[in-house]
């Protein structure tokens, strides 16, 4: 399809955090931009607030009349959909029988990325972060990056940054364009990209009923890793899980092995501090705004990129201290001394291993209570002695029920086994609605909500109730 020739574009799923940046930038780009959405949400009202038209109804009487219209213009109407819209979706199945352009957002985002310089971040953690990050590095630069991103960052309040020379209406990227953005792996969306630059945070196994198995998922990392047609910047842990046609370039928190890592780190007053090692030099006296050791890691592999880039060390030095982080990545809603509470959107064992150890390490003595919402049954089951564990390093554990997202239950599969497989004695599960009643009846220090599901609707009143 030509771009410059889409007057409209239609999104199946507009409210999620990768369509909504897509539906951005047509938006921006001067295209008439309507959706459909299962739910409402903080982000698709921001979205009808922006000029685009979003409904909450399945139903083909909801599509606007110029979508729709006779004869349909499909040579000139986009219809993008996210793999989590079920396929006897009515206005789905319309669309496929009436021979509309449908296109996954991840062949879109590839569309939109092949005639520019990408700088592609893939990992089953850490890549909104992580690409956030150098996002904000290269805005810091003068490099008038454009960035689509998993994340609405604390700097910019969106998940959408554009180049100021994509400010008139239909023009598009050029080879000169730099662009950054968040590989997802889920469905092998990543494999749409050819990035110039390519970093791997992380291949743990995850979205098992994709893959199927962890081998797999290494197997679709290397793909990945193949199409990457300059630097490939690698996690040192996975280098050997990656089968790249070149010599990557390795990094990591701690490892003095990888070419980029951290040394000398130490918490000052609540922030990192600590050395970065390059292959040139040392990075003296870095200090991050933003909590957690694993963001230390992200940082280092950031910083790898900008080397890539000769963006020189003062202006790297001054990003990573302005840098506010991602909303929902281990987000501060309460931080005094009686009180802290932190949301983090960790759903997986390792992510949730790495939010409560960091916390626990910034608040030792404090005790930790945490809130987990599980997401999928299928990773719940998968995954059922990993997130025990990762729980268990909680002095009080709140679960709550599985949220479904796309999936249908599976027998024997709920927040119950977890508990079941819990060594722990202070654990309980709750109610959505009983919730808030729960936190009013403990002794709450360090309180983390956790989880990718509908969690995060309850980060503000749970604010409101220890704020009391």
């Amino acid at each position: 399809m030509e771009f410059n020739k889409i007057h409209s574009v239609y999104f199946l799923g507009i409210g999620g955090i990768g369509m909504s940046a897509l539906a951005r930038y047509f938006n921006a780009m001067g295209k008439r931009v309507a959706g459909y959405d299962k739910t409402p949400t903080k982000l698709t009202d921001e979205l009808i607030a922006e000029g685009i038209e979003i409904h909450f109804e399945d139903h083909i009487r909801n599509i606007p009349a110029y979508i729709k219209a006779l004869p349909f213009d499909t040579d000139n109407i986009l219809i993008v959909f996210t793999p989590a819209v079920p396929k006897d979706h009515s206005e789905y199945v319309f669309f496929n029988l009436n021979g509309f352009n449908i296109k996954k957002r991840a062949e879109v985002l590839g569309m939109i990325t092949e005639t520019a310089h990408t700088i592609a971040v893939a990992g089953t953690h850490g890549k909104t972060t992580t690409s956030s990050l150098i996002a904000h590095i290269l805005k810091c630069a003068g490099l008038d990056p454009s960035a689509f991103l998993g994340g609405i960052t604390q700097n910019y309040k969106t998940n959408l940054l554009l180049s100021s020379n994509l400010k008139t209406s239909n023009q598009q990227h050029t080879t000169d364009s730099i662009i950054v953005v968040e590989a997802d792996e889920y469905d092998r969306s990543f494999l749409t990209l050819h990035p110039e630059i390519a970093v791997v945070t992380s291949v743990d196994a995850d979205h098992l009923d994709v893959y199927g198995d962890k081998g797999h998922v290494e197997e679709s990392f290397s793909l990945f890793a193949q199409q990457v047609s300059s630097k490939l910047i690698l996690k040192k842990s996975i280098v050997s899980k990656i089968h790249a046609s070149g010599t990557p370039i390795s990094y990591s928190v701690n490892d003095d092995s990888a070419d980029y890592f951290a040394q000398n780190i130490k918490i000052e007053n609540g922030f990192y501090q600590y050395e970065i090692v390059t292959p040139a030099n040392i990075f003296e006296n870095i200090v991050l705004g933003l909590p957690g050791l694993h963001n230390v890691e992200n940082s280092v592999a950031a910083v790898a990129v900008a080397c890539q880039l000769n963006i020189p060390e003062v202006v790297i030095r001054e990003a990573l201290a302005s840098f506010k982080g991602v909303k929902r990545r281990f987000d501060y809603h309460i931080k005094t001394d009686k009180i802290v509470f932190i949301d983090d959107y960790a759903h997986h064992p390792e992510e949730l291993k790495a939010a409560i150890s960091s916390i626990k390490e910034m608040y030792p003595g404090k005790k930790i209570t945490g809130i987990f919402q599980p997401h999928l049954y299928s990773r719940t089951r998968d995954f059922a002695d990993d997130f025990a564990r990762s729980l268990d390093l909680l002095d009080e554990c709140i679960l709550m029920e599985i949220y479904p997202a796309r999936e249908l239950p599976i027998p024997g599969v709920s927040s119950q086994m977890l508990l079941d497989k819990m060594k722990s004695s202070n654990k309980c599960i709750c109610q959505k609605n009983e919730l808030l009643e729960e936190i009013n009846n403990r002794n709450i220090e360090v309180l983390v909500t956790m989880g990718a599901g509908d969690i995060d609707t309850l980060v503000e009143p749970i604010r409101k109730k220890l704020s009391v």
